[in-house]
């Protein structure tokens, strides 16, 4: 069992930043951030395979949004830049025990273990 605790979610004007973490409790393969807004599904927003270099983020977040790993903490973070109220979810770490080569890193029926959501919030 994986155990994930994220936090940093707070509530923001438009074109703010906000820096989520996500601390796990062990070593896994794949990390990631995904949201949900009210009435819409979980999408994913960005992931990397823990001590790779290539991240992989949704086309809503190319630009914006960087993501970066603490490997000795196990943790990951996404630092939001240039936030808009549509960026406003619960945003929700997860993680797999996959290893090696995952195709589809912002699909969320490749992680296995989720953490509690943080709320993100951008007004305008």
């Amino acid at each position: 069992q994986v155990q994930l605790v994220a936090s940093g979610g707070g509530s923001v004007q438009a074109g703010g930043s906000l820096r989520l973490s996500c601390a796990a409790s062990r070593y896994t393969g794949w990390m990631g951030w995904f949201r949900q807004a009210p009435g819409k599904g979980r999408e994913g927003v960005a992931a990397i395979y823990m001590g790779g270099t290539i991240p992989y983020f949704a086309d809503s977040a190319k630009g914006r949004f960087t993501i970066s790993q603490d490997i000795a903490k196990n943790t990951l973070y996404i630092q939001m830049n240039s936030l808009k109220p549509e960026d406003t979810a619960m945003y929700y770490c997860a993680a797999t025990a996959k290893y090696g080569i995952n195709r589809r890193p912002l699909v969320e029926d490749e992680y296995n273990y989720w953490g509690k959501g943080t709320q993100v919030t951008v007004s305008s």
